[in-house]
């Protein structure tokens, strides 16, 4: 398994935490981030990164996953549907992860911890918000 792939479950442990209770603060979320990665500062760096975007731009994602999830409101997905989608949509919009491979290694979470139909379904919203988000010109400020 590849480390950052291990980091990304890691922080989908921590969304789903989110979700269905409060969250823990970040120092706590750190320290959880530490000792599943064995302290290697680059991958904890990275996971804690994903962890705080996703939850910081969480509306902005809900919003943009609730336009593309044809027939679906967010709260009637499974919660490791919904938290899957977010972590890759933060990925595609606001990380540096190349937009395909944060579909790929949504794919692969889902794969793992959703159910038989959930691989196909986050490559569909995925999918659907890479190409949108591919295809608006850069602006201005962008540059």
């Amino acid at each position: 398994m590849s480390t950052r792939r291990r980091a990304r479950e890691i922080v989908l442990q921590l969304l789903y935490e989110a979700d269905v209770n409060d969250p823990r603060d970040e120092e706590d979320s750190l320290k959880f981030i530490r000792s599943r990665l064995q302290g290697r500062k680059k991958l904890v760096a990275f996971a804690n990164e994903l962890l705080t975007g996703t939850l910081a731009n969480r509306e902005s994602i809900d919003s943009q996953l609730s336009k593309l999830a044809m027939n679906w409101t967010l709260p009637r997905m499974a919660v490791t549907d919904r938290n899957v989608l977010r972590l890759g949509a933060y990925e595609i919009l606001f990380g540096d992860t190349p937009g395909r491979v944060a579909v790929n290694e949504a794919i692969v979470l889902a794969k793992r911890y959703g159910d038989k139909n959930s691989p196909r379904f986050v490559n569909g919203v995925l999918d659907r918000l890479y190409k949108n988000h591919e295809s608006k010109p850069e602006s201005v400020t962008d540059r």
